[in-house]
């Protein structure tokens, strides 16, 4: 007789840990199926954002930004620096030892909490008035157990490119672009997204010469114009060439390096040569192998798992959540939606508003913003006002010698209701987090304007954005 729990969580990424754990303090006999194994074979929880992702990424930005600093910025506060050496094996080391610390973290937060961790592929076999029978197989003898509620969490993979094999040496996806053994001399990237402006970025500042190709015509099309235009504008200034409109044609790789034919926005053929190709084009959700067609449920047509707004699937008791259903592929969107899990199966009735998901794009400057753009609010008709602040206006930002960009804070041009706020900037990723409050108490940018903000700091310029949505910021 198989195993049984109350809920049986496939995935151990950010949305299915999070819900293993909200799951098991709320009382439930829980298990989790994770098969991830790291390059040493060794199997890990966290998924793709604490193992290839989130995570790692953030260690390598941090510490080319430090390097960077070191050759380039130190001098600006009277410190002289020579003799500067890049020891990428170093680097990468405590990139990993970082990833290592935090997966650990949550296999002592699994055992904490009583959750049984599944080693292994899972796949449903059936479902009965027990609950969903899965088969668990990869790590030893396979077992089948049954969950009475199962929630899909099996998060996505890189999008690659038709006839061009990703080798994670000379042409990679976000997997092989966090392992470089060495700089590269030449470095493209396709795709100008999150993934491929982070990752080009840390490349860039440890002495690559990189240049990414949009196919898009326009340069971050999802983000506010007047954030895309300054981000664009300063990563340029960094050095990243950066090619929107770019239809790309035939890609060959050899060891020597990659040929990218492509043709500009203007029409032109051109050519790319370079010593090493990043893939980042978007992700596709992981509903493969999963046997959904054993219970009756297939993915739609984009092979997501279709869900309604609390994430229940079309069959009783069963729930998908992160990249492999509709909203934004971010791993916080993910764990929000596994403790909004995790609750309706206790018989609680929380709820997310997803135009208070915040989104960040982890580059020098960083990107940050919640709820809606100016183009959209105005292809919606909405009738708007909006203020803007410069971090160059800010004794903070100054002294410590970041001071590009700005926050925008727009609002109903009547109610005064904030409806998005959009910050390009230092420390934007933490910033934003004011604001994400605010929205989701629907507050006024009056209320912002009114609130005291500790001096100096970073934060007043959120302030001041929002007293200049009625014309009245006190530092300009």
């Amino acid at each position: 007789m198989s195993q049984e729990f109350d809920v049986v969580v496939i995935g151990g990424g950010p949305g299915g840990y999070i819900a293993a754990i909200r799951a098991a303090q709320l009382g439930k006999s829980v298990a989790c199926i994770e098969k991830w194994k790291n390059p040493q074979g060794e199997m890990k929880l966290g998924g793709t954002c604490l193992n290839v992702g989130c995570i790692p990424s953030k260690a390598l930005l941090a510490s080319s930004e430090e390097y960077e600093k070191v050759q380039h910025h130190l001098a600006d506060h009277g410190i002289n620096v020579s003799g500067v050496a890049l020891d990428l094996a170093k680097l990468q080391a405590r990139k990993d030892g970082i990833v290592s610390k935090m997966t650990k973290g949550i296999e002592f937060l699994f055992r904490k909490n009583k959750i049984t961790w599944l080693k292994g592929q899972g796949g449903f076999v059936s479902k009965s008035d027990a609950g969903y029978q899965i088969q668990v197989s990869g790590e030893g003898e396979a077992q089948t157990v049954t969950g009475r509620s199962v929630i899909i969490a099996t998060g996505s993979k890189a999008r690659h490119l038709p006839n061009l094999p990703v080798d994670n040496r000379i042409v990679s996806d976000n997997e092989g672009a966090l392992a470089f053994d060495s700089v590269p001399q030449k470095l493209a990237v396709i795709g100008a997204g999150v993934i491929g402006l982070e990752l080009g970025s840390v490349w860039r500042r440890l002495g690559a010469d990189v240049t990414v190709l949009e196919a898009l015509p326009t340069f971050l099309g999802a983000v506010d114009t007047s954030v895309a235009k300054e981000a664009q504008k300063q990563l340029t200034k960094q050095g990243l060439k950066i090619h929107v409109g770019a239809k790309i044609g035939e890609v060959s790789a050899s060891d020597a390096g990659v040929s990218i034919q492509y043709t500009d926005k203007d029409g032109q053929a051109q050519t790319l040569q370079a010593d090493r190709l990043i893939v980042s084009v978007g992700r596709v959700p992981n509903t493969d192998g999963l046997g959904l067609e054993n219970i009756g449920l297939a993915p739609n047509e984009r092979g997501f798992i279709d869900v309604d707004a609390s994430c229940r699937t079309t069959l009783p008791n069963l729930y998908a959540i992160g990249d492999v259903v509709r909203g934004p592929m971010l791993a916080h969107k993910a764990e929000d939606e596994g403790v909004l899990v995790a609750e309706i199966i206790d018989g609680q009735k929380p709820h997310i508003d997803y135009n208070c998901i915040p989104w960040v794009i982890y580059t020098s400057p960083e990107i940050a913003w919640v709820g809606q753009t100016e183009q959209q609010l105005k292809e919606a008709g909405r009738e708007t006002k909006a203020g803007q602040f410069p971090f160059m206006a800010n004794g903070r930002a100054l002294g410590i010698g970041s001071s590009d960009g700005f926050v925008k804070v727009i609002a109903d041009a009547k109610t005064d209701e904030i409806l998005g706020v959009h910050i390009v900037g230092p420390n934007a990723s933490d910033l934003i987090a004011e604001a994400v409050v605010a929205m989701e108490f629907k507050a006024a940018s009056e209320d912002i304007g009114r609130i005291c903000h500790p001096h100096p700091s970073l934060s007043e310029v959120m302030r001041e954005a929002a007293l200049a949505v009625d014309k009245r910021a006190l530092n300009m």
